[in-house]
């Protein structure tokens, strides 16, 4: 697969959701990760990343207009000793949750499916990022609904082991703009990672 410019593909795709990015510098000594939000609504732009120990979670930027913050404030990035875990959503936590109780990736997304935004249901993206012996791999998941079906959840998991030096993956919530917002399809696009 052909790897993409990622600010080419961002800047050309007038929504692409949320997004996951997950690699290995170009000198092979970092493992990199990068998560980006958009919103449409006024609830979903009111919200801003904070720091919250080895991680990250979103707040309402103005508490004053928040409306709803049940798909909105979340963990998107949060660390379970040598794994980083990165979510669009409060799947975080029960990745964490999973495997800390030694379930696997796949295993702790079993409870979980899309967003129940009808008729967009948003997909469900996330990625772990393992670095243990030296060695670092990485695992992608979406669950998304099946062509817009609610009754059913499509399972998507794309595993990357002793990633590459320099190369990545990339992921997102929607393909483009759309009514209703047309899912991501596809294998994780690979995307050039720089020092």
């Amino acid at each position: 697969m052909e790897k993409i410019n990622l600010s080419k593909e961002l800047s050309e795709n007038s929504y692409p959701g949320r997004g996951i990015v997950a690699g290995r510098s170009a000198n092979g000594k970092y493992a990199v990760t990068a998560y980006f939000i958009m919103g449409r609504s006024e609830n979903s732009r009111n919200r801003v990343f904070v720091e919250d120990g080895e991680g990250i979670r979103t707040q309402a930027f103005d508490p004053s207009k928040m409306v709803d913050p049940s798909l909105i404030i979340y963990s998107p990035v949060r660390v379970l000793g040598n794994t980083t875990i990165v979510t669009n959503g409060d799947q975080t936590d029960t990745i964490y949750e999973g495997m800390d109780k030694n379930l696997t990736f796949e295993q702790s997304l079993r409870s979980r499916e899309f967003e129940p935004d009808g008729p967009n249901y948003t997909p469900r993206i996330s990625a772990v990022l393992q670095v243990e012996n030296g060695k670092y791999s990485c695992a992608m998941s979406i669950l998304k609904s099946n062509n817009g079906d609610p009754s059913q959840c499509n399972r998507y998991t794309f595993s990357y082991d002793d990633c590459i030096a320099g190369e990545g993956r990339f992921i997102s919530t929607y393909m483009h703009d759309g009514n209703p917002l047309p899912s991501f399809e596809g294998e994780p696009r690979p995307v050039d990672i720089p020092d």
